[in-house]
């Protein structure tokens, strides 16, 4: 045996190393071989330009490390930024929200530069055979179809044939009388579309009087004079329905004392008594019962998906995705001192639904003509 058999074989390393992921060299990622001559034109494929694709690279490159920038800073927004209140739940939203959408925006662009100015264009053109079956087929399709309905008794035996017909003309009327239906005014769903627009705050008691506000669970009328203390909160439901759950689905309040001088612009003055508001306790958002308040910002909040209204301000918006504030209801005293409705909402309490624009609608016109 001579040395030479007893040697090992040195790699060389002149032979650069290959990638992990990437095919062995002279090799597509389809396991074919390359071409020698990376200029070959291949018909139907437009390589892009070298020195443009290069600086499409870097954008590339810088729009993949922003991606990386901004999926940390999330990660440690999600741990640094901690949720208790409005303010922290706010900015820790804002921060989830700014970083991940830059990571995905990064990301996002990054591939299409990618895709727009470094990858090759094709121009691919797809033969196609004539859309027309043979007039064979065609004939034996027809046949088919006639001794198929001759089988049927379709043809053969009228009673049926006819009471067919008969049966799907009034099905063929189906889709005219619900499209018809959405028209409000003329149909009878005007009458489920009033009961969501309103409420029983419109009503009168049997002897012709307005409702009293009550506290809900107990029944209690309420004297303005007794609810005297500012930052107090009570839970109000219209007298009468203290255990109807339809109307109180939609009527059920909020009732909140203010000092004079807390109360802002957006609060309807006329519908106050000595600084006493009440506000719909159904949320804007889906519905859930905004009872949360907090005294020292006088806050409303809806514990469901945090929607945060203002109360010294006409209940408007401040956070969260309900879309437009509580409404105020109207009120006064009676002859007695207790609290009563002047009347109904000038708009549709609970979510923003589709009748919502119609009832606004006629608000704003009643509010003009006045």
């Amino acid at each position: 045996m001579t040395d030479n058999e007893h040697e090992i074989e040195q790699p060389d390393e002149r032979v650069p190393k290959r990638v992990i992921g990437t095919p062995a060299p002279g090799t597509s990622l389809l396991g074919e071989a390359e071409p020698a001559d990376e200029d070959v034109e291949v018909p139907g494929v437009t390589l892009q330009d070298e020195q443009k694709a290069r600086k499409a690279e870097r954008i590339v490159a810088l729009c993949f490390f922003v991606t990386f920038l901004a999926a940390v800073a999330f990660i440690i927004s999600y741990v640094f930024f901690q949720v208790g209140s409005p303010e922290s739940t706010g900015v820790s939203n804002l921060a989830l929200g700014g970083t991940l959408t830059l990571a995905l925006l990064g990301l996002a662009v990054g591939i299409v530069v990618w895709v727009r100015q470094i990858m090759p264009k094709y121009s691919l053109v797809q033969e196609r055979h004539p859309m027309v079956s043979p007039a064979d087929d065609r004939e034996y399709v027809a046949d088919t179809f006639v001794r198929g309905a001759n089988e049927s008794g379709f043809v053969k035996r009228k009673l049926l044939r006819r009471t067919l017909l008969l049966a799907a003309a009034p099905l063929g009327l189906v889709p005219l009388v619900l499209l018809r239906d959405l028209d409000n005014s003329k149909m009878p769903g005007a009458r489920f579309n009033k009961t969501l627009r309103h409420t029983v705050w419109g009503e009168k008691t049997k002897d012709g009087k307005p409702l009293k506000l009550v506290v809900e669970g107990t029944g209690q009328p309420i004297r303005a004079a007794d609810f005297n203390s500012p930052g107090g909160i009570l839970s109000v439901v219209p007298e009468g329905y203290e255990h109807d759950l339809n109307a109180l689905a939609k009527a059920t309040l909020i009732l909140i004392k203010f000092r004079p001088e807390e109360i802002k612009s957006g609060v309807n003055q006329n519908w106050t008594h000595d600084g006493i508001v009440a506000y719909s306790k159904i949320c804007t958002h889906v519905g859930c019962p905004a009872a949360l308040y907090e005294q020292t910002t006088h806050h409303i909040l809806c514990p469901c998906h945090q929607s945060t209204f203002d109360a010294a301000d006409g209940a408007k918006v401040i956070f969260g995705p309900a879309a437009r504030p509580l409404p105020q209801l109207p009120i006064a005293v009676d002859s007695e001192g207790y609290l009563v409705a002047q009347g109904d909402f000038k708009v549709p309490p609970g979510p923003s639904y589709w009748e919502r624009g119609d009832a606004e609608a006629e608000a704003r016109a009643k509010g003009g003509q006045a």
